[in-house]
């Protein structure tokens, strides 16, 4: 059962955030990573390309909390089937977002592959070329039909008002107590609060590049046949 649910967009601390849930006892955290490493599970995600609805226990199943796409861009659903469970709407500056979201539809799952790539590799992306329509999905709803993660990003001013109206919209929808707007560079002291959990001693707030993640991620894999997990190494 899920005890918290991740608003953000992808590129806003992402990967921080899952190495920073499951260090305070609310993981497994479900990140796109776990799609990655796990293609089986998409379809779990695919009914709701075609409208339908799903078994939130049965997607998350095992897991205790969630960050990035596709989970966080169904938080409204997911807050609904998780009355209990809190809210982190994840957010940085808006420009740097934007550049990083340039550098996943470049450097993401979709990126052009050799003609020779390991078996492992693959299956990856074999998996992840099926969860294409629910990726196609959220992205064009963000976007308003004007860019997606597989064509091209919309212009600059389009892909930061869908932004801004991301978080406009969360805030409005959630009461105070249960949402934690949140940038990663606050660190524990915040997070921790709102969670009531204790702020881990003497231990720093895990800071992984999520662009860089993804990247090195994306490299290993299509060299090797092997995918590198970013949670283990802190920036």
């Amino acid at each position: 059962m899920l005890r918290v649910i991740g608003a953000g967009f992808p590129r806003t601390g992402t990967s921080s955030m899952k190495a920073a849930l499951e260090r305070l006892g609310f993981g497994p955290c479900h990140h796109m990573f776990d799609i990655l490493t796990n293609p089986d599970r998409v379809e779990r995600w695919l009914p709701l390309a075609a409208g339908e609805r799903v078994d939130w226990e049965h997607v998350f199943d095992g897991f205790r909390s969630t960050q990035d796409w596709p989970a966080s861009f169904f938080w409204r659903e997911q807050a609904e089937a998780y009355p209990e469970a809190k809210v982190v709407l994840t957010v940085r500056d808006p420009h740097d977002w934007y550049r990083s979201m340039q550098t996943l539809a470049a450097n993401g799952p979709g990126r052009q592959l050799p003609q020779d790539v390991p078996e492992a590799a693959a299956a990856v992306f074999a998996g992840m070329a099926r969860l294409g329509p629910v990726l196609e999905l959220i992205s064009r709803s963000v976007f308003d039909g004007r860019g997606s993660l597989r064509e091209g990003l919309p212009d600059e001013d389009v892909a930061l008002a869908a932004f801004e109206r991301h978080v406009a919209t969360v805030k409005e929808s959630l009461p105070a107590e249960r949402l934690l707007v949140f940038d990663v560079r606050e660190g524990w002291e915040p997070l921790c609060r709102f969670l009531g959990v204790d702020v881990p001693a003497g231990e720093p707030f895990p800071h992984l590049n999520d662009a860089k993640a993804m990247r090195q991620t994306m490299d290993r894999l299509i060299a090797e046949g092997t995918i590198d997990s970013p949670f283990s190494r802190r920036e």
